[in-house]
């Protein structure tokens, strides 16, 4: 039998482990990183681990700080469009976002050793903020399916009792219970989101009670023209606290200390219509998911940069794991339209499940995989330079925690994830106070099944003036990648395919005191 919730739970407090099923798209999010950083930093690709000498490269290698001469400080600003063109069975669509956002901001101090004859030539103290995700996009696909979004909510209904259906005590109104009272009291039970799923395809009519304790879909099969709009918003952010120092004429090594933010919303609305419509129980379904996601995580890093010659420098770096802990939080809403019958005044009626409740989820814990750098610049004197980076990250490595309560998702990142490769290359051109930039990023799907996500390329170049104390750059990138998007994460089998173009244009202003 079902009781009421204590007062906690009434202030919409839900116990389960885990949002919306959490699933590979949901730790990617915080594996993966956009290029970030100064103009300098971002025309180049990044390419900067054996270079230095620049507060962004810092995220590549922490030893870069200790080819700094002069104490430096740095303020970047982006301007982002993102065009999006989605493909759902065979109908295109698209959609943008533009914004200015704050992109990076930090500074250096330079310590020289005034004992010329100590291998220690100096040590450099550095702190630098960076936003090296930017969540802000909207996506809009349609299209024509055979496949009803009932089948989400059916999924749950016969599956989400420990792979039984949900019995029908649990999804039915007692007499004065309110669908709020209710679907709260369903979140505080172990599996407690599939429950609540069964309870709104129920309560909305998508749903119907056989004698077998089953459930059977109250849509009869058809074409459905299905509209999903989701928008993202946050970012996730990094402090970092850097130490470097200097060991001879020719050696380079340092340290960071890393604080990690994340401020995440989604919302997700999809509408669905049945076509050639002819009294045939549910005309139309509206289901909206609010999902809100915050949280902080700390990694360290360690590196070391080694000029060869005075033209020929090498660097070699490691990033550990990123560990976050994280809080979800979730509203959901469900409507429909239905026909009730051609006696009544009106045949259609609306029914609108809106628990009016925030679901508000136990902390949870992702560990992001480690990240391997190897690099070689070449220094053309005064005139220019070229520099290559490589990078290995296993993306199967990461990990939902407690790792008992993830089983299943941890099993499922193993399964589809992979080790991937990514190569940055760079170059810079000096015309007295005048550089020229350009630069290229190629980044492997971090799937198996590469038609998940693609491969990530990327373009950039820019251009800077040097005032002497101080210099202002400019970058512009741009970088592609398709996708898939699925609607629901049960029960609908078709996909949309969406391609990302994102271009970037970033100013920073730096200055030597």
């Amino acid at each position: 039998m079902k009781k009421y919730l204590s007062l906690v739970s009434a202030l919409c407090f839900a116990s389960v482990l885990h949002a919306q099923q959490s699933t590979s798209t949901d730790a990617l999010r915080y594996t993966q990183r956009d290029l970030n950083g100064t103009a300098r930093f971002k025309a180049m690709s990044g390419a900067f681990g054996a270079l230095g000498g620049d507060l962004s490269s810092l995220q590549v290698n922490p030893a870069g700080s200790a080819l700094f001469n002069y104490n430096t400080a740095a303020f970047s600003l982006y301007l982002t469009n993102k065009k999006n063109k989605s493909s759902y069975l065979g109908t295109n669509s698209s959609d943008n976002y533009s914004g200015l956002d704050f992109g990076q901001m930090g500074a250096a101090f330079v310590f020289n050793n005034s004992n010329t004859e100590s291998a220690w030539k100096k040590f450099v103290i550095g702190v630098n903020y960076e936003n090296t995700t930017n969540f802000n996009n909207d996506i809009y696909s349609r299209g024509v399916s055979n496949n009803s979004m009932t089948n989400y909510f059916l999924d749950f209904a016969n599956h989400g009792n420990n792979g039984q259906p949900v019995p029908l005590d649990y999804v039915q109104l007692k007499p004065n219970e309110s669908v709020r009272d209710l679907y709260q009291y369903l979140g505080g039970l172990p599996n407690g989101f599939d429950y609540q799923q069964a309870f709104l395809g129920y309560n909305a009519f998508l749903l119907e009670p056989t004698t077998n304790n089953d459930y059977v879909s109250n849509v009869p099969a058809g074409q459905f023209l299905q509209n999903n709009f989701i928008s993202s918003s946050g970012f996730n952010g990094k402090l970092s606290a850097n130490f470097s120092t200097q060991i001879g004429e020719r050696f380079y090594v340092g340290t960071n200390l890393n604080l990690h933010f994340t401020d995440y919303t989604q919302l997700n609305s999809l509408y669905e219509e049945r076509l050639n419509y002819n009294n045939e129980a549910i005309r139309e379904i509206a289901f909206q998911n609010e999902l809100y996601t915050y949280g902080n995580g700390f990694s360290f890093n360690i590196g070391a940069l080694a000029k060869v010659t005075e033209n020929l420098r090498l660097g070699l770096s490691y990033e550990s794991p990123t560990w976050y802990k994280l809080n979800d939080e979730l509203t959901q809403v469900l409507r429909t339209n239905h026909f009730v019958g051609a006696g009544e005044r009106d045949p259609f009626i609306i029914e609108n499940v809106n628990p009016n409740t925030i679901n508000i989820y136990k902390s949870h814990k992702i560990q992001t995989p480690s990240i391997y750098t190897g690099s070689i610049a070449y220094i053309f004197g005064q005139s220019g330079l070229i520099s290559f980076d490589y990078t290995r990250k296993d993306y199967s490595k990461t990990k939902f925690k407690p790792e008992d309560a993830f089983a299943y998702q941890n099993s499922e990142l193993k399964n589809l994830l992979s080790s991937t490769n990514e190569f940055r290359v760079g170059a810079e051109y000096r015309i007295k106070q005048v550089s020229i930039r350009g630069g290229y990023r190629f980044e492997e799907s971090p799937y198996k099944d590469s038609k998940i996500i693609g491969d990530l390329n990327s373009f950039s170049g820019g251009i800077g003036y040097d005032f002497g104390g101080s210099r202002l750059d400019l970058a512009y990138v741009h970088s592609a990648r398709p996708y898939d998007v699925t609607f629901l994460s049960s029960g609908m089998s078709d996909a949309a395919r969406v391609k990302t173009t994102d271009n970037n244009i970033s100013l920073t202003y730096s200055l030597n005191f």
